[in-house]
């Protein structure tokens, strides 16, 4: 049995992505996918630009690649750390590919605070537990975490 793993370290990682994203020009969300045993195996930056994808957030494209990388019964006991609450899409995407322990900064209605009405993050105010709780498997979800650090990454970004 692995030790537990340090939700905090690695939520730090994900605050340190997202700026990157945002000096990259993208909007400031990172996420990681980490094992059981504690190994960061992707890592991955917001990719709405260069192509102004709106579908582009971090958790989402992480997810899409853990999927073709990994079966679902290994990334059942992987976590998903996000900078940021996952939105529904997001949330949807991290329960397709079966994982099954999410941990996250800022939540999604501190986010939409910050995002208003931005026509590039139009927020929804859902939180990722009711779309985990629509499902037929179990998704443990730890956060928000480290809100005002998650939270930092976002000042002047949406104005």
């Amino acid at each position: 049995m692995s030790a537990p793993l340090d939700d905090a370290f690695f939520l730090r990682r994900t605050f340190e992505l997202a700026r990157q994203a945002r000096a990259h020009g993208n909007h400031p969300f990172g996420a990681i996918l980490v094992s059981a045993q504690g190994e960061i195996l992707l890592e991955q930056e917001n990719a709405y630009q260069p192509q102004r994808d709106m579908t582009g957030h971090a958790e989402r494209v992480l997810m899409t690649r853990a999927s073709i990388q990994y079966e679902p019964a290994f990334l059942a006991e992987c976590t998903l750390y996000a900078s940021a609450e996952p939105c529904a899409m997001c949330a949807g995407a991290a329960y397709w590919a079966g994982i099954g322990r999410v941990v996250y900064g800022m939540s999604e209605q501190g986010l939409k605070a910050f995002t208003g009405n931005h026509p590039e993050n139009p927020t929804l105010d859902l939180p990722c537990r009711s779309v985990f709780a629509a499902g037929q498997r179990q998704v443990e979800i730890i956060g928000p975490l480290l809100s005002e650090k998650a939270a930092a990454v976002h000042h002047g970004a949406w104005g």
